[in-house]
């Protein structure tokens, strides 16, 4: 089989040191969303400074940097799909990222999961095909091997409760079957989302670190889909919060490096 054809070489014939070149004193820690107007209502809130710039055949994602409790920290908008958010990361990690703490949306495959709520993922199921570029195959990927009980702390003192569990990384939004849905619960999968399994495959390739979370949005565990807060607009305060919430644990993270 295609999938089963890893190749560990780290030499390809095109590497991202090719087309992107390396910014000195580039942050610690790097932090970024999926949602547009989240990222641009946040970033509002700050003075930020333009450091770099990802490009790709649909636009130009820039990078900044902004000042978060006295310490640098990176922050760019990631593109939807996990083939563009693994190749915009990958160039990053040659421009200098050397961590990424990275959050958005995902589909709930357990009604009781709150809109909004936070979900930690423990483990991707790799039902996609840029993990398997990246690392040898197998149905899941162990995910957040650092910074999880980091990450616990922080929602404690915010007071922000939480969920654990394994995740269902997807390409295809337009083919979650309900056969599907029913199969990748029993596997144990509680959200579902397009990059997790990748962006792990990724960052243990390049030797980085990651963290992932999710605020829970659509709802695919139950008679029919519920949309809940999956556009962009709707509850965009309680969405800004949950932002601040990864500056927090970059900021900690920084605190731990000093």
């Amino acid at each position: 089989m295609i999938l089963e054809e890893f190749d560990p070489c780290k030499n390809a014939v095109i590497n991202p040191e090719m087309v992107v070149s390396k910014v000195d004193r580039f942050p610690e820690v790097t932090v970024s969303c999926f949602s547009r107007h989240l990222f641009e209502k946040v970033l509002s809130l700050f003075s930020p400074k333009q450091i770099a710039e990802l490009h790709i055949a649909t636009g130009v994602s820039p990078v900044y940097e902004i000042s978060y409790q006295g310490k640098r920290i990176a922050v760019f908008q990631s593109y939807v799909g996990e083939p563009a958010c693994v190749g915009m990361y990958e160039d990053l990690i040659a421009i200098g990222s050397k961590r990424l703490i990275l959050f958005g949306n995902c589909g709930v495959l357990d009604k009781r999961i709150e809109d909004c709520g936070i979900v930690i993922p423990t483990a991707a199921i790799r039902d996609e095909g840029t993990s398997y570029h990246y690392a040898l195959p197998a149905d899941q990927i162990e995910v957040n091997h650092q910074y999880r009980d980091l990450f616990k702390a922080v929602l404690a003192d915010a007071g922000y409760p939480y969920v654990e569990g394994i995740t269902w990384t997807t390409d295809a939004a337009y083919r979650e079957t309900r056969e599907k849905v029913a199969r990748r619960k029993a596997q144990g999968a509680i959200v579902v989302e397009m990059e997790c399994a990748g962006m792990q495959a990724l960052c243990d390739f390049r030797g980085t670190e990651f963290f992932q979370f999710f605020y829970a949005g659509d709802n695919l565990d139950h008679a029919s889909w519920d949309p809940r807060s999956l556009s962009g607009e709707v509850r965009l305060d309680d969405k800004s919060r949950i932002m601040f919430l990864a500056f927090e644990l970059a900021a900690r993270i920084i605190d731990q490096l000093s």
